[in-house]
């Protein structure tokens, strides 16, 4: 039976546009017949995964430009730029049987997903067969250069991010990962909707008897209370690891970490919405996850002060509590939260910590407590 680690949060955000559409406005979505603010799964997972590669030490990257990077690094060490070019569509080539192919730029045909330190090891494999690579270019049909086992061994190599994120690579099967971690869209709690900013920017070397800007605009933001949630397959992420539970906990809580204190990077310089979440729950759970999202499928109203965030916190915790009931706490490992405002004292949402450490670290030990590792 798998285990998993459900996580939650409340994030009051101010003036900001965290994740823009193709018009640049932020996403939107309607949700229980009121539209909403939305930040997609991608945005945030994507700012939690740069933040557990840094923590771990263990870069990984999500790119086209593999052939790229491997004719800059052949050329670093004094290739012909030609030759290292020839060799870096050579790598794309010669992954899998059929290869992956290469558009004009050099670029790679879909993105793949691999440790950065997988670049030199690819210009090293290229290096061993520089004089296969040397008679096979300018041939028209050169074919596959390079040994496709070798190509194949290092494409599929993981990180600690890749075996929590996943992976997939239809040109290379077996380089597949199922990710362990599932991260939801974010929305509003309450009803809201994007607001336009005009702006102007003012010439600083414009004449005193000159008037207007120098440059006007409109961009749009919005404000309010976000559901964010989380659920990590610990069962999942301990197979990817090939079974290394120390490393496995090490990983879940840089997550837990990232997903609490992370933000998009999206407009930051001109809007700075650096807030963390004003309620934390997290839940270890067997058999399946369990997200609150449908607590704010009724919208929350604005409480006496006319503020959102009170009042999510409450809906939240009045409908775990009725989730709890229906459930019967089967199932159920642990379950703790942190607030902003202790003397809430929140019922249905667990034990009440002092600190997102506090939880975090309650949370890991439940799902995978030390002393089964070393027994």
């Amino acid at each position: 039976m798998s285990v998993y680690l459900d996580l939650s949060a409340l994030q009051s955000v101010p003036a900001a546009n965290l994740n823009r559409d193709d018009l640049g406005s932020p996403k939107q979505v309607r949700y229980g017949n009121a539209p909403r603010i939305r930040v997609s799964s991608q945005s945030w997972k994507r700012v939690i995964r740069h933040g557990v590669e840094a923590d771990l030490g263990e870069k990984a990257a999500r790119t086209r430009m593999v052939p790229v990077r491997v004719r800059q690094a052949l050329e670093r060490i004094g290739w012909p730029q030609e030759l290292a070019e020839f060799a870096g569509q050579q790598v794309a080539a010669s992954a899998g049987k059929k290869g992956i192919g290469t558009e004009k730029e050099g670029h790679t045909s879909v993105l793949l997903f691999l440790p950065e330190a997988a670049i030199e090891e690819l210009a090293a494999v290229c290096s061993e067969h520089r004089a296969a690579l040397e008679k096979g270019h300018g041939q028209k049909k050169p074919g596959q250069l390079l040994p496709l086992a070798r190509i194949e061994e290092i494409l599929k190599r993981r990180t600690a991010s890749i075996s929590l994120l996943g992976r997939m690579l239809a040109e290379l099967p077996d380089a597949n990962v199922d990710g362990a971690a599932q991260v939801a869209h974010a929305f509003t709690t309450h009803t809201a909707e994007p607001q336009r900013d005009y702006f102007t920017a003012v010439d600083d070397w414009l004449g005193e008897a000159e008037t207007g800007s120098g440059h006007l605009d409109t961009a749009e933001f919005s404000a309010g209370v976000f559901y964010r949630y989380a659920t990590v397959n610990v069962s999942d992420l301990v197979k990817n690891l090939e079974g290394d539970t120390k490393a496995a906990r090490t990983v879940l809580a840089s997550f837990a970490e990232h997903f609490l204190l992370s933000l998009p990077q999206a407009k930051r310089n001109s809007t700075a919405p650096h807030t963390v979440p004003d309620l934390a729950y997290l839940a270890v759970r067997a058999h399946r996850p369990i997200s609150l999202a449908a607590a704010f499928e009724t919208p929350v109203a604005p409480d006496d002060r006319g503020g959102f965030s009170r009042t999510s916190r409450a809906a939240l915790a009045d409908y775990a509590t009725q989730i709890n009931r229906l459930t019967g706490h089967r199932n159920r490992r642990f379950h703790g939260h942190t607030t902003i405002d202790p003397a809430e004292r929140l019922t249905g949402v667990g034990d009440a910590l002092d600190s997102y450490d506090e939880l975090v670290e309650a949370a890991v030990e439940a799902a995978l407590p030390a002393d089964e590792q070393s027994a």
